[in-house]
């Protein structure tokens, strides 16, 4: 057994450090752009005259740094070699050198290199070009595939419902056949993206009965089509918001707009799930990391009372505790990564779950002891930790609630589940 990470991948941490110290900080710095990063960074994010959505000035450095990166060749890393990807060998496997290019970039803390409270990075996640790579027609993919793949475009996500979330093969939305078109009726929630998105991924069930897997289909709806409405925007703990409440009443769409084919909606979904918890884990690993590690040098130079705070074992014990997990977390990311790249993606469900829930939890606890250690100051916005803290509070929803995934966790250890892939799935 070899722990090293590749020379390849190592090599390639080091040129994206020098990357990000020659063009993306100083875009960060020019034009007072480190609002978005300081203290005022939530209000300078956030448009709170028009539904609390993120500002236009924020999105477009976002939009800057990713078309810097793609031009530098980093962008498009994790997508298919004919798209400009993974044609660069590393040494290893897509999920463990995006699990580790994950935790990198996190534990650097907050910075345009990699903004996780709308997903953005320098290295892109890019799920929808994934998506359309593996499942859009040719029509489809001669329209989208490029803009997707430089990060220039994407759709939105409309699967949760208001009476239906974890439960989504439950979901209310349906959509019936009328000649060459569907009629969609239903209503969708935590829309995200759909604030600048040309079309909405809509999953509406076609046939079968609630609870079945199959029979969902997903529909790429024209966010501009008649009885689709956008309700309201839905403010969060963490703002700026691009969560929409969207109800679509007698919309009607093409047959061509199926996405993944007839039925198959769900399995569109889900067959990316375990590389986004994985990838998910490594970032709160990362974040989880740059909390102790900053709370450690704090520690180091605080001194109340005549001595430092390092010297109290009050303040040592609870970090070497999280920086235990941090260890053990990490070891346990690397290995399930490397057992999807090796075997499939499938292959690892139930750790892909232990990791997720875990490192999510992680982080949260992390950056609440960072506040403690730091006392007024760590509770203040002139520190990252309580703007960590609220971001990846959501991973412990988002995704598969912790909750979902301990009892998938459960379903392997006990007997009750006896497919690897998820429901929907067709391997």
């Amino acid at each position: 057994m070899d722990f090293n990470l590749p020379k390849g991948l190592v090599d390639y941490l080091a040129e994206l450090d020098r990357f990000i110290e020659t063009e993306i900080k100083p875009l960060e710095e020019q034009d007072d752009n480190i609002r978005f990063f300081d203290h005022r960074r939530e209000h300078s994010r956030t448009d709170w005259d028009k539904g609390g959505l993120p500002r236009q000035e924020w999105e477009l450095l976002l939009r800057e740094s990713r078309r810097r990166a793609d031009k530098a060749g980093h962008f498009r890393f994790a997508l298919a070699k004919e798209l400009g990807g993974s044609a660069r060998d590393v040494g290893c496997g897509p999920n463990l050198a995006m699990a580790v290019i994950r935790e990198h970039f996190a534990a650097k803390g907050l910075g345009l290199h990699n903004d996780l409270q709308n997903e953005h990075s320098i290295v892109g996640n890019s799920i929808g070009a994934q998506l359309m790579w593996n499942y859009g027609t040719d029509a489809q993919k001669a329209e989208w595939m490029d803009d997707l793949a430089a990060g220039k475009r994407g759709f939105a996500f409309g699967i949760t419902e208001p009476k239906h979330g974890s439960d989504a093969t439950h979901m209310e939305t349906v959509a019936v056949r009328d000649g060459d078109h569907w009629i969609i009726d239903g209503e969708k929630t935590w829309n995200s993206g759909i604030h600048h998105a040309s079309h909405d991924m809509v999953m509406a069930r076609t046939s079968g009965k609630a609870g079945d897997g199959h029979g969902i289909t997903a529909f790429l709806v024209p966010a501009n089509a008649p009885g689709f409405t956008i309700e309201e925007y839905l403010w969060t703990f963490n703002m700026p918001t691009d969560h929409a409440h969207v109800t679509l009443k007698g919309v009607r769409v093409p047959h061509s707009s199926i996405f993944g084919g007839e039925g198959r909606g769900l399995m569109v979904v889900q067959h990316f799930f375990n590389e986004n918890r994985i990838r998910q884990a490594a970032s709160s690993l990362g974040a989880a990391q740059f909390c102790v590690n900053e709370s450690v040098k704090y520690a180091n130079v605080r001194a109340p009372f005549g001595k430092k705070l390092a010297s109290n074992q009050a303040i040592q014990f609870p970090l070497v505790e999280l920086q235990t997990q941090c260890e053990m977390v990490r070891a346990l990311i690397h290995k399930t990564a490397w057992i999807m790249d090796t075997v499939g993606n499938f292959q690892a469900s139930d750790k892909v779950s232990m990791c997720n829930y875990w490192a999510n939890r992680l982080c949260c606890e992390a950056a609440d002891r960072a506040m403690q250690v730091h006392g007024g100051l760590g509770y203040s916005r002139h520190k990252p930790f309580e703007h960590i803290y609220r971001h990846h509070r959501r991973y412990r929803i988002t995704e598969g609630a912790e909750e979902i995934q301990m009892r998938r966790v459960a379903g392997y250890m006990f007997g009750f589940m006896e497919q690897k892939a998820p429901k929907g799935v067709v391997e």
